[in-house]
């Protein structure tokens, strides 16, 4: 009973501790962290949203900069000789100057009557080159890039239009218009460029070039009609390339030439998937082709002259390049 009651005692004096040091521990908790004001939210209230970080923009200065080495690479690709392109002796030597190729095609197969045969009989041959004469002497480069294909056919229409979508572009078309040269440098190595100078042929008449800003999916109404109508390498990079095949019919006058160039790279950050004109597979698990659906689409309003393919070679270094195939389809307006 003794022990008992000591034990009790002893019970009580633990309790009785604890009670004070709970009060001294809070008495100097309150006194270093005093009662929350009400403006701030009691920790047992719906938390406020923390604002996102805002993101600071690109400076002006990294802007112009990766404008600027977009255009330089494409000046390049436009105008470049072959020693400045090449930094190696096993790299072909027909992959060089894609546009003035491209407008070399448009060219020839515009003046060339055997390539007409080939898709039509002799009387229609002969009724097309007879409405030859009538027809609009305008040339329409869609997606002109740097405009080297555009002035290429100013070597035979009158009025030659550049359409670009990118301004920085069309402003280095309408320098080169002006001045005949332009000035730009090529990364070698990591900061080390060489500087070149891109040259228009003196025998080309420039006044003939009208370089303008648009978008191939949403052309303008009143452009009118052309004898012909070139888009190389543009429409899998279009958001929706079936809008720009259906204003073709209206574009390329009856007789007209039009001339399409694709690598077929369909990628979902230019084109959505449902937009893709080959590349996937239909809905019986048949694997379908761009040439396949140009064929579908604009066969009714154009006859197929010739299909080819066609080498390119793009320089981002002396060291890192894109070697590419793109396929070439020549076209007559019915």
């Amino acid at each position: 009973m003794a022990n008992t009651l000591q034990q009790h005692k002893y019970n009580i004096a633990i309790a009785a501790t604890g009670v004070v040091v709970g009060f001294v521990a809070a008495k100097l908790l309150n006194s270093k962290n005093p009662p929350l004001p009400p403006s701030v939210p009691e920790l047992n209230d719906k938390p406020h949203p923390v604002p996102k970080p805002k993101v600071e923009p690109k400076n002006e200065e990294e802007s112009v900069y990766e404008t600027q080495k977009y255009v330089n690479e494409y000046l390049l690709l436009h105008y470049g000789e072959a020693d400045e392109v090449l930094r190696h002796s096993f790299v072909p030597m027909d992959s060089l100057e894609f546009p003035r190729r491209v407008g070399k095609e448009c060219l020839d197969a515009y003046k060339s009557v055997d390539k007409i045969s080939r898709a039509n009989n002799k009387r229609q041959s002969e009724m097309i080159c007879e409405s030859r004469s009538k027809l609009p002497n305008r040339a329409f480069d869609v997606g002109c890039g740097l405009g080297r294909t555009t002035f290429e056919l100013a070597r035979e229409f009158e009025e030659c239009i550049g359409l670009e979508k990118s301004q920085s572009f069309v402003d280095a078309c309408n320098e080169l218009k002006q001045n005949g040269e332009m000035t730009y440098h090529v990364c070698e190595e990591g900061d080390v460029h060489s500087t070149y100078k891109a040259k228009i042929d003196p025998e080309i008449d420039r006044s003939r070039t009208k370089f303008i800003q648009g978008d191939a999916c949403n052309l303008s109404s009143d452009l009118g009609q052309f004898s012909c109508v070139v888009a190389a390498n543009l429409i899998c990079r279009l958001p929706n390339p079936y809008k720009f095949l259906e204003r073709l019919p209206h574009l390329v006058a009856p007789g007209g030439l039009l001339v399409l160039t694709t690598p077929c790279t369909w990628l979902t950050q230019f084109t959505p998937k449902k937009y893709w004109l080959g590349g996937h597979y239909d809905q019986n698990g048949k694997p379908v082709t761009t040439f396949e659906t140009l064929k579908r689409i604009l066969g009714p309003n154009f006859i197929l002259i010739e299909e080819k393919n066609m080498r390119f070679f793009i320089r981002e270094t002396a060291r890192k390049n894109q070697w590419v195939v793109t396929q070439a389809t020549i076209w007559r307006r019915r």
